[in-house]
């Protein structure tokens, strides 16, 4: 009984210096917009912990709502935490930055776009998509983007300047996917491991497959693309579609097989597998890792390294073709030229139909897109025109297919 309230006083007065703590909020300068917050906030930008801000926002003419958002530091800088409604809400629990974003109209005014389609759910983290599709198309082949953060940071949210560029070809229609982080960063009580993020994109590939036709796109015409992280996992989901099954990944000595989050009802693992290998058409990794040496710096400990190395999984092409367009910036601290050029090799050795393009005086993700102006100017200085390479060789692999 006396340890009881001993700890219930402790719990009280653990939340009495809480609700007295404060914490620093700092508004970021809107551009081509504005925001409001309520309550509003004190000079000195101390705001008292759990305090719920309303933030309001308003586009210029001509102009309309990107994203909202409150940022924290993090291991790639600011860390955003986005909202996709013009009115959104933030619980005070830190020290945060405040902002919104705004693109013009034009950006998404010849498209549908439908944020937030859920797929799966394998453990604590909901896993979703958004699509963008040409207005009034029908019948038009897919792209899908998994977006990079070290496989353990973002969303498909960092990827939506590249996803509105794609679509806006009118050409394709796009799917930007979001899936698990490693290690337990979505709270979950075992750890997430490498190969089954490779898992929920074949999950993910599997869900739009069954639904593209909502859309307007042919389930039968896909091309995959990511960069960064989600380089290396566009080309494992690519170069393993024959190691999808159900035997199990390493529980058996030389059984290394990806389970999908997602099955559709009423389909074999052979069926999906089959389906997989004929609709994936191409695949453009950027800045990707391939090879399992690279793998080392973020997990040194995993112990399946080789078995999730695209490197190790390209197909003959006698077997079965996968087309790939590799895009490196020529100043990217993380991905050295001499890695993508072994990847390429090794695709020419299997007789794979393979591009390497050299983006002059780009560093690391380029194709990404965030509220921050340096990141929109480098996407505009870059990743625009490269996301147009890509559709030209994705026009090209359908038109010769």
């Amino acid at each position: 009984m006396k340890r009881l309230l001993l700890f219930s006083i402790v719990a009280l007065l653990s939340m009495g210096v809480y609700a007295q703590k404060k914490f620093k909020v700092t508004l970021d300068p809107a551009r081509n917009g504005s925001y409001t917050i309520s309550p509003k906030l004190p000079k000195d930008g101390m705001v008292k912990a759990g305090t719920v801000l309303t933030i309001q926002t308003t586009p210029e003419n001509d102009y309309s709502f990107d994203t909202g958002y409150f940022s924290t530091p993090g291991q790639w800088g600011a860390m955003y935490y986005e909202s996709v409604t013009s009115t959104f809400k933030v619980k005070v629990d830190k020290d945060l930055s405040i902002g919104a974003c705004f693109v013009p109209k034009e950006a998404e005014a010849n498209l549908n776009v439908t944020q937030d389609i859920i797929y799966a759910k394998p453990g604590v983290k909901t896993l979703k998509y958004d699509v963008y599709s040409p207005k009034g198309k029908q019948n038009l082949p897919c792209i899908v983007i998994i977006h990079g953060g070290g496989w353990s940071s973002n969303t498909e949210e960092v990827m939506r300047g590249f996803a509105r560029e794609l679509a806006n070809s009118g050409r394709y229609v796009v799917f930007n996917i979001d899936y698990r982080w490693t290690g337990n960063l979505d709270g979950d009580k075992t750890p997430t491991e490498l190969h089954q993020l490779i898992e929920d994109v074949y999950g993910a590939l599997l869900h739009i497959m069954e639904n593209a036709t909502k859309y307007g796109g042919d389930p039968t015409r896909i091309c995959v693309t990511g960069d960064s992280a989600g380089g290396h996992l566009s080309a494992s989901v690519a170069n393993f579609v024959e190691r999808v099954g159900d035997r199990g990944f390493g529980k058996t000595q030389g059984i290394y097989e990806f389970l999908p989050t997602y099955m559709p009802k009423g389909k074999t693992i052979a069926q999906v597998k089959s389906e997989l290998a004929k609709a994936i058409k191409a695949v453009a990794p950027s800045y990707g890792v391939f090879a399992p040496e690279t793998l080392v710096y973020r997990f040194k400990d995993y112990p399946y390294r080789n078995e999730v190395a695209p490197i190790n999984g390209i197909p003959e092409v006698s077997k079965r073709a996968v087309p790939q367009l590799l895009l490196r910036g020529t100043e990217d601290p993380l991905i050295k030229d001499e890695q993508v050029k072994k990847y390429m090799n090794a695709l020419v050795k299997a007789g794979q139909r393979v591009e390497y393009i050299q983006v002059g005086g780009a560093t690391h993700a380029f194709l990404d897109w965030k509220p921050d102006a340096k990141t929109q100017e480098t996407f505009y200085k870059y990743g625009k025109y490269h996301t147009h390479q890509m559709l030209l060789f994705f026009d090209d692999v359908l038109e010769n297919k």
